[in-house]
């Protein structure tokens, strides 16, 4: 057991399970995601974006969305009504700043997609770490090709592809906005 990474929208963007393996993203994913709290040196995902020149604080941003379940939990654990209400403002406040990201997210993709795709040795130009979890030899090498099965053994190529292929499929469906939760 472990925990993942989902993407979410604000109306349900229900796939096949058969497409599953296109839109998911792997475990590796959820770890870089949470690197920057892991790691003392700069996280590898904040390392892309430099390498890039590539702003991808969107990402960061989509895990700030407090879905409902969250919303609930919080609500449950207030104990007057002032807390209760603070927490809805807040919730109400991190909603606005997300709202309406879905082309952000795509023209973040796009862009990352664009410029990894013409570097060939991605692994070395990422700092060393002694707790490497992502396995990052591996991860990031390879970057055009869908190493893995969608969601195991990915490499970061396969799961921007995915991630971009998901965010596309939500936004042809009506979404304005997209969020990781995890679980």
């Amino acid at each position: 057991m472990g925990l993942d990474i989902l993407l979410q929208t604000e109306i349900e963007t229900a796939f096949s399970l058969e497409d599953f393996d296109k839109f998911s993203l792997s475990r590796e994913f959820c770890n870089l995601m949470c690197r920057k709290d892991v790691v003392e040196h700069e996280s590898e995902l904040d390392q892309v974006g430099k390498i890039t020149n590539v702003d991808i604080s969107c990402f960061y941003l989509m895990e700030t969305y407090p879905d409902e379940d969250y919303i609930e939990d919080c609500l449950e654990f207030a104990e007057t009504e002032a807390e209760k209400e603070q927490i809805l403002a807040e919730a109400k406040i991190a909603k606005k700043a997300i709202e309406g990201n879905i082309d952000l997210v795509l023209q973040t993709l796009h862009q990352l997609l664009e410029k990894l795709a013409k570097i060939d040795n991605l692994p070395n130009l990422l700092l060393p770490t002694e707790f490497d979890t992502l396995n990052s030899k591996y991860y990031f090498s390879n970057f055009t090709m869908n190493k893995g099965k969608g969601y195991i053994d990915n490499n970061f190529g396969h799961d921007l592809r995915n991630f971009q292929r998901f965010v596309a499929y939500a936004k042809s469906k009506g979404n304005q906005t997209v969020w990781f939760t995890y679980g």
